[in-house]
């Protein structure tokens, strides 16, 4: 039975993934800050499912939280076939009025926790001869998007990254997929501060998506993104100056 570690589990994306590896018939190992959400999505995906489920509780916008979940991996001796690194979070706001702590500690999320992860999980999937790393990006990585100008520039390097390790490993069986979904019912137009939540309304949920990084795990998909009109814009940013496209991010995001 393969087990897959899911990041940023307690809420929204990752724990709509948490039950589609469950229904999958995939043993997980879930982190998050939030030890009541975990342990409710612990016991509420067992009264469901027949598989076995790790907790432990981490903030991986500390600096050294990777390699404490990676130490806690390691001496429970798990052994881990999927990492979906999905915890990320967003700052709705102009740079100027943007507190600098929070915004380090989105860097150290969406980046460094991000990278040291994949870095470790590597490793230890070349031990186990093979496996799946799962990146969570987003559609703004394809663009800048002012108000999310660090989100977005954080995505770019996920995307990015994800691409070009995805080419280095897959000699060595580990596919690495960077999943790039738009506007997507969960908390994060509640957590970065955005004004309304008029443009999450129409959004497809976190189940939905939840089902497509599952599939495009399955199929080996280097960056799928999630929706036809998401996939339509992504592709149309190549053939317009990227001077209308950041004017037009700012006027959708104003």
């Amino acid at each position: 039975m393969k087990t897959a570690l899911i990041t940023g589990a307690s809420s929204g994306i990752g724990e709509a993934t948490a039950y589609v590896y469950a229904k999958n018939g995939y043993n997980l190992v879930l982190t998050a800050r939030r030890t009541k959400k975990l342990h409710d999505i612990k016991d509420s995906i067992l009264s469901k499912y027949k598989i076995s489920i790790n907790i432990f509780i981490v903030d991986l916008s500390l600096p050294a939280g990777a390699e404490v979940l990676y130490n806690y991996v390691i001496e429970n001796n798990l052994k881990i076939d999927v990492l979906i690194n999905n915890a990320g979070f967003g700052i709705y706001s102009m740079l100027k009025d943007t507190d600098i702590i929070r915004e380090e500690q989105m860097l150290n999320l969406n980046i460094l926790s991000l990278t040291k992860l994949t870095k470790l999980f590597v490793d230890h999937m070349l031990s186990l001869g093979g496996g799946n790393i799962i990146n969570v990006a987003s559609t703004a990585a394809f663009q800048a998007v002012p108000y999310l100008a660090t989100y977005s520039a954080t995505k770019a390097y996920v995307l990015n990254f994800s691409e070009a390790i995805g080419y280095e490993l897959k000699k060595d069986n580990i596919f690495v997929t960077a999943v790039c979904p738009g506007a997507t019912k969960s908390e994060f137009a509640n957590i970065a501060g955005f004004k309304s939540d008029n443009a999450f309304k129409n959004a497809p949920t976190s189940n939905e998506l939840a089902e497509f990084i599952y599939k495009a795990m399955k199929k080996k998909r280097i960056s799928p993104v999630h929706g036809v009109k998401n996939n339509f814009l992504a592709f149309s940013l190549r053939f317009s100056p990227r001077k209308i496209n950041t004017m037009v991010a700012g006027k959708m995001m104003d």
